[in-house]
């Protein structure tokens, strides 16, 4: 294992004593979740189309817009609370 001389910054952390993130965990898990199934269903439904299997097509474009709506979503409550609370929010 390589360490790093540099020091560690510590964590903001709020009243309660949770450590303070730009993100929440939940927020952060719709993103990088939804961000795979969004270029996933766009490429199953590239090749379903190329293929001809037009009910296919319809079902992943469909997953693609619950997916994209999902992560707008998700950016938008991490916009609101960042705006709330100062710009950090607890984590947990």
């Amino acid at each position: 294992m390589m360490m790093t001389s540099e020091p560690q910054q510590p964590e903001e952390t709020s009243k309660t004593g949770k450590p303070m993130v730009p993100a929440t965990p939940r927020d952060v898990a719709h993103i990088r979740l939804g961000s795979f199934a969004l270029i996933a269903a766009l490429a199953i439904g590239a090749l379903a189309f190329a293929g001809g299997i037009v009910w296919l097509t319809v079902v992943m474009v469909v997953l693609a817009i619950v997916a994209a709506i999902d992560m707008a979503l998700a950016i938008r409550r991490q916009n609101q609370s960042r705006k709330m609370r100062g710009g950090m929010t607890e984590a947990g």
